[in-house]
């Protein structure tokens, strides 16, 4: 039959140790405190796999899981008997039953509050909680005599006749006291070495904290910089706005004017020409025809070029767009000009292109370079090139130019990629062999971004993913060798920040490219 302990220890999760609280299960028949689970899968997330804490058994998806409401039971049923056993401690030395408040290790014996104010103070009598069980946890189930040694080979507590004559006979032994000191000991300088891991844990959070805040400042200073560069631009583009409008507004004047001149000359030729009209119906009113024939009329008012009607729509003046059109483009060369000079007042550098070729004595033979050397295609049949110490002999390339130094920049087309794997290596990046060993970003020589479904960085084949793919057409890189920093950037709108390596880059470094089956890459001009 099975004892308390072992009893407890199958009702004990295997993480915390200690009785299960909202016991849950997994597939593979295991069983963990819920909270306890939670946490341990918390920690596996994003590495694509979920593995049970007991057996490993792994699952591609976070697993589900079910309440075991029937261990549950077991376990507050065992808590609630070993509390009431707890209860059944009497003291030894009382004639009636009366309920323990402590047990003595030396004396093997339970006492009541009256009885333990007789009890030695010595040290050697060690004082516990009362419990039933209490006489029978201290014996051997064996030979049913006091446990008084360990065994150090087996690791557990043993009687005398389990040292003289049982099967712990021969085998090295401390007494409990000696025993318990020792694996103090241990646990001291376990201690010591965990708050030695605190401390520096403290350091690296004080670290980051500092870091966050200067990193903080940083992003700051770079808003004043681009909302102060944007301010320039804008008064730039206020003023020349400004200047259009006045020209358009000074040539709607000139426009205005003109029409009105005319305006002014037709209305004072139609004033005089109704005069003349009405002076002459005046006359045609005259009945006597010897007094209206003696009316004279000037020959001037009534000759043809009289009724000649001056200035025309054509003789008014109108707008004209060339000149606006001639100014806002001389404005715009002038404001484009003028921006590299507002860069450099707000302290930001203009990133240009770093010329990058590939080497075709670096290229695998089933790796076709262009005459151009900035597309990379997969070729089925193998190119003829001699096989020279620079060749790899997995599908990759480098570029011919190499940094060691200041900070460059350029571009990948990876639009015509089923997956495609790209970033930099050192110079004495292994080449000679097929394994993984030689790929970017497994080994120590190299750092990458690859991808397929997902984007991953890669460096010393240890993998980071960085989250699902997007429709990704080309990738920026970025590289600050004095800074150790290289960052891969996705060119959509916006720009979107995929990962930034750090660190201490002591080679000359060459971009570098993976070329997949069926896939090709171009360096963007």
């Amino acid at each position: 039959m099975a004892s308390a302990a072992d009893l407890r220890e199958e009702l004990s999760c295997s993480i915390c140790l200690s009785l299960y609280r909202k016991p849950v299960s997994l597939r593979c028949g295991h069983s963990f405190c819920q909270e306890c689970l939670v946490a341990v899968l918390d920690t596996q997330d994003g590495t694509g796999v979920y593995t049970c804490p007991e057996c490993r058994e792994t699952y591609l998806q976070r697993p589900h899981l079910e309440n075991n409401r029937k261990l549950s039971n077991i376990v507050e049923s065992f808590q609630s008997a070993h509390h009431q056993e707890k209860a059944a401690a009497f003291c030894t030395y009382c004639d009636l039953p009366e309920p323990a408040v402590k047990v003595c290790l030396q004396c093997e014996a339970a006492f009541c509050e009256h009885h333990l104010r007789k009890h030695t103070k010595s040290a050697e009598h060690v004082l516990l909680e009362p419990s039933a069980s209490l006489e029978e946890d201290r014996r051997c189930s064996v030979h049913k005599e006091v446990l008084r040694y360990y065994c150090t080979e087996d690791k557990v507590s043993v009687c005398v006749s389990c040292c003289l004559a049982g099967r712990h006979r021969g085998h090295l032994v401390d007494s409990l006291d000696e025993a318990s000191e020792k694996k103090k000991e241990k646990l001291k300088k376990l201690i010591e070495k965990l708050n030695s891991c605190s401390q520096d844990i403290d350091g690296k959070i004080q670290d980051l904290q500092t870091h966050r805040k200067q990193e903080k400042g940083k992003t700051a200073a770079v808003t004043q910089r681009v909302t102060g560069l944007f301010s320039d631009i804008r008064r730039k583009l206020d003023h020349l706005e400004w200047k259009l409008l006045c020209q358009i507004f000074k040539q709607e004047k000139q426009v205005l004017s003109s029409v009105s001149d005319l305006i002014q000359q037709l209305e004072t030729q139609k004033d005089e020409l109704s005069n003349k009209i009405h002076q002459m119906e005046a006359l045609c009113q005259i009945v006597d025809p010897l007094m209206f024939l003696g009316q004279e009329l000037s020959t001037k008012d009534c000759s043809p070029g009289s009724c000649e009607v001056i200035g025309d729509v054509r003789e008014a003046a109108s707008f004209t767009e060339a000149p606006i059109s001639e100014m806002l483009h001389r404005g715009l060369l002038l404001l484009a000009d003028s921006l590299t000079d507002l860069n450099i007042k707000r302290q930001f550098s203009v990133m240009e292109k770093s010329k990058i070729s590939l080497d075709m004595d670096t290229a695998h033979v089933n790796i076709r370079i262009s005459e151009d050397l900035r597309l990379a295609t997969y070729a089925e049949m193998p190119e003829i090139r001699p096989d020279g110490p620079e060749r790899f002999k997995s599908l990759q390339v480098l570029s011919r130019q190499s940094f060691s130094s200041g900070r460059h920049y350029w571009e990948v087309d990876v639009s015509h990629a089923k997956k495609w794997l790209i970033g930099v290596a050192s110079h004495s990046i292994e080449r000679k062999t097929r394994g993984k060993e030689s790929y970017i970003g497994y080994n120590k020589k190299s750092w990458g971004l690859y991808e397929n479904h997902f984007f991953r960085a890669c460096h010393n084949n240890m993998h980071t993913t960085k989250g699902a793919k997007s429709s990704a057409q080309a990738i920026g890189i970025y590289l600050d060798y004095e800074s150790g920093l290289l960052s891969f950037y996705q060119l959509c709108d916006p720009i979107r920040h995929l990962h930034t390596f750090t660190a201490t880059f002591t080679e000359p470094l060459h971009a570098a490219f993976y070329v997949f089956p069926g896939s090709c890459i171009r360096i963007i001009d």
